[in-house]
């Protein structure tokens, strides 16, 4: 991964530093149900606003097309974070205008200020120059604190990098040094789990890792896919029956590149999808034709759990099984519980991300227990597909280039 400048080398006394915060939160009835999001940005505040920076926070909050839209204001987000970061935090309902440069020309070193939702201007999906040029007042330097966001070339996540000096905030800090020790530079050997229900939305994250990882343990639906591709029945289970070409080729491809692909040796199967619905476990191959597929079995268990003691890094994107419906969440429970373990005794990295994926180990109690998880869902995954993040490539040492605006 190119260099990219960090906190450790601005001096943000008495400046004024923008920085792009992921304050998405999920809110349910006017409450913010996970602060994951907040609580991973506040260290980089804290820092800046007791460096003396005059701190201006920017975020996106939900879809609001371009439209001002009461209910997806920053401004709970706001309330919160004053809880939390020890320093006087203000909000402002706009965050272009003349409302919004007052605002900051009232800030004083070592306060806050949280601008409203981005998106309320159709100019920052758009990465639209006049849109970048009136946040660009508001700052000296630019802070990117959104890995999650990285993957959109928005105006503050994108547009800003291009005309002020920026950095990476200690979030994004942490997320690039994760994600270089996962595939780019890491302790070997290593696997990767992929899981979820389609092998279509997975194909270009597979085609990328088979050359860069030493074993694939395929879980969920789409081992489903694979395994019927081999000619083995999977009864009623989810498959993608188009996709079997594929998915042949793709053993062939690992084949070549000496990656090796494990796929479940035996299943908890059941004819009702529902909460705990009577189910059994029988050997792949022997699924009843009224059956589905809904978990991978004990012995799969044991074959991956066998597999973990050989690797130093894991990479995790996508649960075994339905885990949201027990009792179809064990072997992704026990797979978790697992490589938390190994990773606590220092003999494995784990590296995790993706929406399902979080969920899952959070079920499985053991979120805190890896040695990263990422909370960011399509940035993480296309960056595990091998694609370029927009909101990364701008802040590489090549791309210190300041233009004007």
């Amino acid at each position: 991964m190119p260099a990219f400048r960090t906190l450790d080398h601005l001096s943000p006394a008495g400046k004024r530093v923008l920085l792009r915060a992921d304050l998405n939160v999920p809110v349910r009835d006017g409450r913010i149900t996970d602060t994951t999001r907040i609580d991973r940005v506040i260290p980089t505040i804290i820092e800046l606003a007791d460096k003396g920076a005059q701190v201006i926070v920017l975020s996106h909050f939900d879809r609001p097309k371009g439209q001002v839209v009461p209910h997806m204001s920053l401004a709970p987000i706001a309330e919160m974070l004053e809880s939390k970061v020890q320093h006087r935090v203000y909000f402002q309902n706009s965050c272009i205008g003349p409302e919004a440069e007052s605002a900051v020309d009232r800030l004083r070193d070592g306060e806050v200020l949280v601008l409203e939702n981005t998106r309320f201007h159709a100019g920052e999906e758009a990465n639209d120059a006049e849109f970048t040029a009136m946040l660009a007042r508001h700052g000296d330097f630019f802070v990117n604190d959104a890995f999650s966001a990285a993957h959109r070339a928005h105006a503050s996540t994108e547009g800003l990098a291009r005309h002020m000096p920026s950095f990476a905030g200690r979030l994004m800090e942490a997320e690039l040094n994760a994600l270089s020790a996962a595939l780019e530079l890491p302790d070997r050997p290593v696997g990767a789990l992929i899981g979820g229900a389609k092998v279509s939305t997975k194909l270009d994250l597979i085609g990328n890792v088979l050359g860069k990882v030493d074993t694939v343990f395929i879980g969920g639906a789409m081992a489903n896919t694979f395994l019927a591709a081999e000619g083995i029945s999977v009864g009623k289970s989810l498959q993608e029956a188009d996709m079997h070409e594929t998915a042949r080729r793709i053993v062939v491809e690992a084949r070549e590149k000496g990656c090796e692909i494990i796929l479940p040796v035996d299943a908890v199967i059941a004819r009702e999808f529902r909460e705990n619905a009577p189910s059994e476990v029988c050997l792949i191959g022997e699924v009843p034709p009224d059956a589905m597929i809904l978990d991978a079995g004990p012995r799969t268990v044991e074959l991956i759990e066998a597999r973990l003691t050989q690797l130093k890094t894991l990479v995790w994107n996508g649960p075994l099984g339905a885990f949201e419906i027990p009792p179809f969440d064990a072997a992704t429970v026990a797979v978790a519980k697992a490589a938390a373990s190994l990773t606590q005794e220092g003999k494995l990295k784990t590296i995790a991300g993706g929406g399902d994926t979080v969920s899952a180990l959070r079920h499985a109690g053991v979120a805190d227990r890896m040695s990263y998880v990422s909370t960011a869902g399509g940035a993480f995954l296309e960056w595990l597909e091998g694609k370029i993040l927009p909101g990364i490539a701008v802040l590489t040492d090549a791309a210190q280039h300041v233009a004007p605006l």
